[in-house]
């Protein structure tokens, strides 16, 4: 249930929630709890028969606040944004129900609340990326129409803070395979560097001269010091010195195999992906008993790049890294993609094997053979 619960929870709380109850609990010490946001941070207020205690939660917090309360034993959790409504539920079986309507009243705010303070990149900070990404003023102010970007850009920075305070780094030397126009590259940099104080050096690495030329001047422009650029392929780079972090946004295809195999082989910490256009296993992918997902085209398609996804997930968790598979929308997009956040952790052996037996029986009940599978089972040999 555990990362259902995670993927359910982010995605209500990508909102600006300013209220949440906390209900139906089982076995629970406290019979409701509510939780309002504040200036400074939330406020909960935890419910027994005959009295009422309080506590600060700060607003990094209090998702994970929440997810532990539901693991705790309350069934029933209610959050309300402007004028929407999120309802999750939690089953005797332990399944997972989210539903979202329309808020029936407005929810009463506090007058002293602060929308910038839930926010890793604030506004009214100089941060040299938005501005020229056309997010914020040259003043720090939030373009209006691109306020739904600043909100998924700080997701995905929660996901990098979230990661790196797991990793207990404190210092990082990442690569970003397929950097592209490096815009969330330089997001990165700033964040990791300017606000978390951390000592980074990052590299972006793409096939196109031209825009890695480009984002090279970028870099000298806005002072980043520690972060270049380099043309090369991910399929043969090789790194000068140990790698902590890496990160790959739409590398396509099999380029995320190959990133990934990079990541696990130089014991990397941290591993972010958001994969995209995963045509391999559709070309490999066939059935007897379950041709039912592979006879109608749109279908075999999707059910393709799930395995996929699947695959790598187990693949990463049989080599040391406690995965997780998200939910994420991307800034330059609008469809919903899959990031997979991994942190190198202590996995048993005993789970390791399960993972890779699960990849194993899938690859032979479809009759696939994925890159990374290959790329390990070579590195092992």
């Amino acid at each position: 249930m555990d990362n259902e619960l995670n993927e359910k929870l982010s995605d209500i709380f990508s909102e600006d929630i300013e209220k949440i109850v906390l209900s139906n609990g089982k076995g629970t010490e406290y019979k409701k709890i509510v939780i309002s946001r504040q200036k400074k941070e939330f406020r909960a207020e935890k419910f027994t028969e005959k009295q009422a205690f309080h506590e600060g939660v700060s607003f990094e917090d209090v998702e994970c606040y929440c997810c532990e309360c539901i693991k705790a034993g309350f069934k029933q959790m209610n959050a309300w944004a402007d004028g929407t409504e999120y309802m999750l539920k939690v089953s005797k079986k332990d399944k997972i129900f989210v539903s979202k309507g329309k808020s029936k009243a407005p929810v009463k705010v506090s007058s002293e609340n602060n929308r910038k303070k839930n926010y890793y990149l604030r506004e009214g900070e100089i941060i040299p990326p938005l501005v020229d990404m056309g997010v914020f003023t040259p003043e720090g102010k939030i373009i209006n129409s691109m306020y739904d970007k600043y909100r998924q850009i700080n997701k995905f920075i929660q996901f990098i803070e979230e990661a790196v305070e797991k990793a207990g780094l404190k210092s990082l030397n990442i690569v970003d395979f397929g950097c592209g126009k490096s815009y969330l590259t330089f997001v990165v940099y700033y964040y990791l560097t300017y606000v978390k104080r951390l000592d980074v050096t990052m590299t972006g690495l793409d096939l196109k001269a031209d825009v890695i030329d480009k984002c090279q001047k970028t870099a000298e422009k806005y002072g980043y010091e520690k972060l270049s650029f380099k043309v090369g392929d991910v399929a043969v780079y090789e790194s000068e010195r140990p790698v902590d972090m890496v990160i790959t946004l739409h590398a396509c295809d099999t380029a995320t195999d190959y990133a990934l195999y990079h990541a696990i082989r130089w014991n990397t910490k941290i591993i972010i992906s958001v994969p995209c256009c995963q045509h391999e296993l559709n070309a490999q992918i066939e059935s007897e008993d379950f041709g039912i997902l592979t006879r109608y085209g749109l279908l075999k398609e999707r059910t393709a790049a799930i395995m996929t996804d699947a695959i790598r997930g187990n693949l990463l968790e049989y080599s040391g890294y406690k995965t997780q598979l998200l939910e994420f929308i991307d800034f330059t997009h609008t469809p919903k993609n899959l990031l997979i956040r991994a942190v190198k952790s202590n996995i048993g052996r005993e789970h390791r094997q399960k993972m890779l037996a699960e990849v194993e029986k899938l690859m032979g009940e479809f009759n696939l053979s994925p890159t990374l599978y290959r790329l390990l089972e070579k590195e092992q040999a």
